[in-house]
């Protein structure tokens, strides 16, 4: 009886996350609809221009824990998270091409309950070597389409970030092309983001190169501490030659994920994703002890106290609900 009285009562809490989630912030897929890209913008449906802000999730197969609907619900709720993206290990470790059936059954929770909830959700394939097994690549997305391509919620991250000897022009472009045209079979206008050279960082070739076809982004990738004005640099230039970008992923320390937390650096990044209104994931929800993780070891999978949430933690979440009041505010003007 005692355990059943406890499973009602989670239950009933995780269903009063959800109600409340949908009553506040239903509205940012109804809010924007169906999103597209026009010069270097993301555009919602009714013509305003789109900025989302939320959480990358860590590796599916290291921390799986965080793949549910509780999970989501609560970075919807609590951080005011617009976006998810679930970051689908593939070539490491238990990943997808080890793991298919397991790995794809992640997301698919992931993307479920951010449809249930009103989010937007990335569908990341998180690899450093995609262009090295297409077919593979185009077997994930088409089913991901397939299944996900009426929806509005739904973007696809088709290659995390190809390594500094990929070439874009013989391995990334003709390898993207390929998945694009794969999931364009079944979802003809949902937004693509294409992973660039160079862990996600050199844009510029990207944009002097673009790939054809429509609401295509493309995706750069920065940790505050290792990555300054230079890369923000070859961001303004990729984006005045026409292209649109999305970081999907950035971290307010140094690449490697540990170090000192760089305040200072990770402002000059906001001003400058709320400049050009960038839509950004910040890395990662994880426990894992290093500074990138937003909570502790052992916190759980919703229902962060302060005392569970790290250093990191708490300056990105301050970050989310300032920002998301804020375009609250604007909307009611």
């Amino acid at each position: 009886m005692k355990r059943m009285f406890v499973t009602l009562c989670m239950l009933v809490v995780f269903n009063l996350y959800v109600s409340h989630s949908i009553f506040a912030q239903k509205d940012i897929v109804s809010r924007y609809g169906h999103l597209s890209v026009s010069g270097s913008y993301m555009m919602g449906q009714y013509k305003d221009t789109v900025q989302l802000r939320g959480m990358s999730l860590f590796w599916s197969q290291w921390m799986p824990q965080y793949y549910n609907a509780e999970t989501m619900a609560w970075l919807q709720n609590d951080w005011k998270c617009t976006v998810i993206r679930a970051a689908m290990g593939v070539d490491e470790d238990g990943g997808y091409a080890h793991n298919p059936s397991i790995e794809q059954e992640k997301i698919c929770a992931v993307v479920d309950a951010a449809i249930e909830l009103g989010m937007y959700v990335i569908i990341d394939y998180h690899s450093h070597h995609a262009h090295k097994n297409p077919d593979m690549a185009k077997k994930f997305f088409a089913a991901m389409a397939k299944k996900y391509g009426k929806y509005p919620n739904v973007l696809y991250e088709i290659y995390n970030e190809p390594l500094q000897d990929a070439s874009w022009t013989n391995h990334i472009k003709p390898y993207a092309e390929e998945v694009i045209a794969a999931i364009r079979e079944h979802d003809p206008d949902n937004i693509i983001i294409v992973g660039t050279r160079q862990w996600s960082q050199m844009v510029t070739e990207a944009a002097a190169d673009p790939i054809k076809g429509t609401n295509i982004m493309y995706t750069l990738h920065f940790y505050a501490v290792s990555h300054g004005q230079y890369l923000r640099d070859e961001a303004e230039k990729a984006m005045s030659m026409g292209i649109a970008l999305f970081v999907t992923e950035f971290g307010d320390c140094d690449y490697s994920g540990n170090g000192e937390i760089g305040y200072a650096q990770t402002e000059e990044w906001f001003a400058f994703m709320d400049k050009y209104k960038l839509s950004w994931c910040n890395w990662s929800v994880s426990d894992k002890n290093e500074t990138a993780s937003i909570i502790k070891p052992k916190a759980g999978i919703s229902n962060w106290d302060d005392y569970m949430i790290t250093p990191s933690g708490k300056y990105i979440r301050e970050e989310l609900i300032k920002k998301y009041n804020a375009d609250l505010q604007k909307k009611k003007k």
